[in-house]
């Protein structure tokens, strides 16, 4: 009998601890993680009882096209997963670091209130697990980073994200919403050049860029990446700055801002603004309406930095005309000031010793055209009308390859007539290697409705010396 009930009160106690673990279970409520550029969904939720997981991870990936990088990650992209909660909430945080990675990481969160923002909480040994909680006190877009020394090199090899605290009842409704994160890598190796490039610690510290970047590498949210929107829609672009070193003059070229959030607090206190500022470590909320279609270009407003380290991104808007907000072109008149001389475009640029195929040579001639020729012929290769001739079934170039290559080699003045139509602009010479320049012209000839054979580098050496000659 006493065996008996014995049993009874273990089995008892058994079921009281599952039950109570259930109701743990229960109120923990696990945090969903959404990865740029979706930033998730809008929380109307009361504040609870709320758990979050985290992995830190070590991967290799593309910065830019033939570049590749060892990026340490949250969550195996740059930037980290976007995490949402409510203010109020009790948030166990669980950092996991793979046991793949060769270093032990922490993070700060900066809607934390304590000692790191649980940096001296969370450092994690590879194949380990942190747990610490924390309360969120204050709503606002926050930036959360690691904190393991040396720490400009964690962040800097990409270690950040953003956490968003909602006010409780979320903030107003919106159409559209957006993740966005700008950085800055510092590579051993010049902007475009190929290879696996190693970080460099003597350009981080001199606060030299190769590249400065919208959500983790060049081109990450251009063309077929670039999100979209709708004629009449809001869109809130939620928009952090990873840094580690550059302060971002944030600007969506044809757009004006209706309401800013700066430095990611939780008021709207500015309106129609054209640029905003976003410190290294922090971010802003922005919100506009989009009034006609195109595609609208996010950009850091220093200026090079965008189309010439990298720092584009698009949102696609697709809807109906309203001629009354914006008309497009109107008129064209000629307007000859006088002077006027061929300017060169100095292009970093070795000659590459390694002999590449076929396909080779039109991919390193694409990146070579997206670097230095898309700014103005446009990225399918359509042109300007009235301003920049298209490249894309030009008739002019490609009655003529060898007077395209002189033109990319000396640059050109003057009228010209493409496709019927009549241009006259100045086109810089680029200063590009023999190499280069037959694969530009062979990856132009050879797209949109081009066809036709590649130049080889000594064939352009010996047009080049051919017009020197004249």
């Amino acid at each position: 009998m006493k065996n008996y009930l014995k049993r009874i009160l273990l089995l008892t106690s058994v079921l009281l601890c599952i039950f109570d673990a259930g109701v743990l279970a229960e109120q923990r409520l696990q945090v969903p993680l959404a990865y740029a550029p979706d930033a998730g969904k809008t929380l109307t939720r009361s504040p609870g009882k709320v758990r979050v997981d985290l992995e830190t991870k070590e991967v290799t990936g593309r910065l830019a096209d033939g570049v590749e990088y060892n990026f340490w990650t949250f969550g195996g992209t740059v930037p980290g997963p976007i995490i949402r909660i409510v203010e109020g909430d009790e948030v166990e945080f669980h950092l996991n670091n793979h046991p793949s990675s060769k270093m032990p990481h922490n993070i700060d969160l900066h809607a934390v209130t304590g000692p790191g923002g649980g940096a001296a909480a969370s450092l994690t040994a590879p194949g380990h697990t942190s747990t610490f909680s924390f309360k969120a006190l204050s709503a606002g877009l926050y930036v959360y980073h690691c904190a393991t020394a040396p720490v400009g090199m964690h962040i800097a090899n990409g270690m950040y994200g953003l956490i968003l605290v909602e006010p409780e009842g979320g903030l107003p409704p919106v159409d559209r919403e957006f993740y966005v994160v700008q950085s800055d890598f510092y590579t051993k190796g010049k902007y475009g050049q190929e290879g696996l490039q190693p970080f460099s610690m003597e350009k981080a510290i001199d606060e030299h860029a190769d590249y400065v970047v919208f959500n983790g590498s060049v081109g990450a949210m251009v063309g077929d990446n670039a999100v979209r929107a709708k004629v009449g829609e809001t869109v809130r672009l939620f928009i952090g700055n990873g840094g580690p070193n550059l302060v971002s003059s944030f600007h969506v070229i044809g757009e004006i801002f209706d309401t800013v959030y700066t430095e990611g607090g939780i008021l709207p206190n500015q309106k129609n603004v054209q640029s905003t500022l976003i410190p290294a470590g922090g971010s802003a909320i922005v919100e506009f309406k989009v009034e006609v279609p195109g595609t609208l270009i996010l950009v850091d407003h220093s200026i090079f930095r965008a189309f010439n380290k990298g720092a584009i991104a698009m949102i696609k808007v697709e809807g109906e005309d309203n001629s009354t907000v914006y008309s497009g072109k109107q008129a064209d008149t000629i307007y000859l000031p006088e002077g006027g001389a061929i300017q060169e475009v100095l292009v970093a640029s070795e000659e590459s010793l390694t002999p590449m195929s076929h396909q080779e040579r039109l991919s390193r001639g694409q990146r070579l055209y997206e670097q230095n020729c898309a700014a103005c012929h446009q990225m399918e290769g359509q042109g300007i009308v009235g301003v920049f001739p298209p490249l894309a079934s030009s008739d002019y170039l490609m009655e003529d390859l060898e007077r395209a290559i002189g033109i990319v080699i000396n640059g050109l003045e003057g009228e010209i007539i493409v496709n019927g139509e009549r241009y006259n602009n100045i086109m810089p010479s680029q200063r590009l290697n023999d190499s280069d320049i037959a694969n530009v012209i062979g990856y132009i000839s050879n797209a949109w409705g081009n066809e036709s054979r590649l130049y080889s580098a000594p064939e352009v050496a010996t047009i080049r010396a051919s017009l020197k000659s004249h």
